[in-house]
């Protein structure tokens, strides 16, 4: 039997708990998620029919702060995989040291067969059914898969509405015009390049000289190639999302291919000035850094052999399952897990957070230079953990994220 998205996060924590020698009553309180909510609503459709749809939210740990984490609208969203995401943003905020628990929601449903009117009446009665769970001191959303700054002005309202004034900080991810913070649309993107730069340099490589596939070209695919290329002077050979992949030897132009894809429906197909390639061999191609920005288990132990480079940066949450992992390692394979490399979204969140809370708005330099220190900051420290346990990256962010949050636990003690 397959295991779930949870067994194998579980997986990843247990390893890092036994390395580290937790607890065993704290690990049994942080194995599990502190609260889910499951709600069930009705949509009026513009064809006058009242459709039912299902909806999560789940906090798994409160112990840092507020919890913190995106929703998404998607066919196939279950409890498991909400679960999971809440699971992993824990660690992810801990590892960056913000003051936040980790959260995730979601919306079983395809957006892409409801008009606007539709996904504003969904987007608003799903913000409702939630609304005693979030606010700005509890459970802060922001967006994720299929969920933009438009959704988010939407929640913003919906809440608003109730409490009985504009309450800026209740979720991230906003548009700018209604207290969202500059830099956060490229901000995860960044974090992944910053990360993919500071571990070529621990790997005394020169990230200017690296050749780089990208998997995914959305939010995080396309800005981490775009800042990977004009910013540090890596050359993307290939790029895939999920019409079409293509490579070019000689790099690719980022930027040009962003506008094509804004251009073309959001997909890259039918790019015309790179070869067109399967999207098996992207895995496949000789390259020094191999960045999957798509969905989870998109590396496995099935295509772990035939990937040729060194250093993988997960771009997206939980690319490589647990076997694959211990395939890559045994190639002498580094890989930067998720919950380091993609925090820069997380982490802008919180600086957009922070703005709200103070009234009081920041310049992108500033929004980029915090980032890129942070991100450092973290790095350097998985890294020094990695060679005082002897072990891998992923298992030293665990270490460190997961010691956080058993402080906090500890200090604050068991209620009542």
């Amino acid at each position: 039997m397959e295991k779930s998205l949870y067994e194998q996060a579980l997986e990843v924590f247990r390893q890092a708990a036994k390395v580290m020698q937790l607890d065993p009553n704290i690990q049994k309180f942080l194995e599990r998620p502190q609260r889910t909510i499951i709600v069930e609503f009705p949509v009026l459709m513009d064809d006058g029919r009242v459709e039912m749809f299902v909806g999560y939210r789940c906090q798994h740990s409160t112990a840092l702060g507020p919890a913190k984490g995106g929703i998404r609208y998607h066919p196939n969203v279950t409890l498991d995989e909400v679960q999971t995401l809440a699971f992993w943003m824990t660690w992810k905020c801990s590892l960056l040291n913000l003051p936040y628990g980790g959260g995730k929601g979601g919306v079983k449903v395809d957006p892409s067969k409801l008009s606007k009117g539709e996904l504003e009446r969904l987007s608003r009665r799903f913000f409702f059914e939630i609304s005693q769970f979030v606010g700005p001191h509890k459970d802060i959303p922001a967006p994720d898969v299929n969920t933009n700054p438009q959704v988010m002005a939407w929640y913003l309202d919906t809440y608003s509405m109730h409490v009985g004034y504009t309450a800026l900080g209740v979720v991230t991810g906003k548009p700018v015009e209604l207290g969202g913070s500059v830099g956060r649309n490229e901000a995860t993107g960044r974090g992944v390049a910053v990360v993919a730069a500071e571990a070529c340099k621990f790997l005394g490589k020169d990230v200017s000289k690296a050749k780089v596939a990208v998997q995914g070209f959305g939010n995080v695919g396309s800005f981490s190639a775009k800042i990977l290329q004009e910013e540090f002077g890596a050359k993307i050979v290939a790029v895939s999302d999920v019409s079409a992949a293509y490579y070019d030897p000689n790099g690719i132009d980022i930027s040009d291919l962003m506008a094509y894809r804004d251009s073309n429906k959001g997909l890259i197909d039918g790019y015309p000035k790179a070869q067109k390639i399967k999207h098996e061999e992207l895995f496949e191609l000789d390259v020094d850094i191999l960045v999957p920005a798509a969905l989870e288990n998109a590396i496995t132990e099935e295509n772990a052999d035939k990937i040729k480079a060194k250093l993988i940066v997960e771009g997206a949450n939980g690319p490589v399952t647990p076997e694959a992992d211990k395939i890559l390692y045994s190639k002498g394979v580094t890989i930067i897990p998720d919950i380091l490399a993609n925090a820069g979204g997380v982490t802008v969140s919180y600086f957009e957070w922070v703005q709200d809370l103070q009234s009081f708005f920041w310049d992108l330099d500033d929004v980029r230079n915090k980032l890129a220190k942070m991100m450092k900051a973290a790095f350097a420290e998985v890294a020094k953990t990695k060679e005082k346990y002897n072990t891998d990256f992923r298992t030293a962010a665990y270490i460190v994220a997961i010691e956080r949050v058993a402080k906090a636990v500890k200090l604050r003690g068991i209620y009542p």
